[in-house]
């Protein structure tokens, strides 16, 4: 029997958490419900969801604060749900960790669809895979993993959200190649997301918080185009 993945709804308006829930348990997946902030990361460690669709305005704590907190031991995936819908506001969520901003109201088929987009990205590909189906670049001290969605860094694993991931992945399967920010929006995010080329410095910024310059490689910021990632 194939487990179901886990997702958990952070919601302090019970009506939309309920409504949420019973979408996605149409579409076959396990969920669970809490309404304030503490109960959020409590709810984490013992649920152990897959991904969580995380409310701003909750009471207790708020989702920002939840979103902090949980990155500081966690790469569990994080879609933002708010009204509030100014760049600033999505741009500080995503420089806090979440993998997604929604805004409300939103259709609950695109919530969905985000939802499985993200997870099939993080899902572990099975082991009897065939080899030419990895996805992996290795350098001195560090390795990408697309695969299993792995960073190894100073033969350390490192805990990264999918997008980080991915941006990653991505500059450094073409070192040396200089890609603007609207490239690298496109490329990462696609349509599943419209939004500030700033989206990209704040995902950068997260990166090199992580992963330092080595003497072998960096990502370096090309000024006034955008970044590559740089091997010497």
């Amino acid at each position: 029997m194939v487990n179901k993945q886990k997702i958990l709804i952070v919601d302090d308006d019970e009506n939309i958490a309920e409504l949420i829930s019973l979408y996605l348990t149409k579409e076959c997946f396990d969920t669970k419900i809490v309404h304030d902030g503490e109960s959020a990361l409590e709810a984490h460690k013992t649920f152990q969801p897959d991904l969580i669709l995380l409310d701003i305005m909750l009471p207790r704590m708020d989702g920002y604060q939840v979103c902090r907190e949980l990155r500081t031991y966690s790469g569990t995936p994080v879609i933002m749900l708010s009204a509030k819908g100014e760049v600033f506001d999505k741009v500080l969520g995503l420089e806090l960790g979440a993998d997604d901003y929604m805004e409300k109201p939103f259709d609950s088929k695109e919530l969905v669809a985000r939802a499985k987009a993200i997870l099939r990205r993080v899902k572990p590909v099975a082991s009897a895979a065939p080899a030419k189906n990895v996805k992996s670049v290795s350098y001195p001290d560090l390795e990408i993993s697309l695969t299993n969605y792995s960073v190894t860094y100073m033969n350390q694993r490192i805990d990264m959200p999918p997008k980080e991931l991915e941006l990653l992945y991505f500059m450094a399967s073409s070192p040396n190649h200089v890609f603007t920010r609207e490239q690298l929006l496109d490329q990462i995010w696609g349509y599943e997301y419209i939004g500030d080329t700033r989206t990209v410095d704040v995902h950068i910024k997260r990166l090199r918080e992580k992963i330092k310059d080595h003497n072998a490689w960096r990502i370096a910021t090309i000024w006034g185009i955008g970044y590559k990632f740089e091997v010497k």
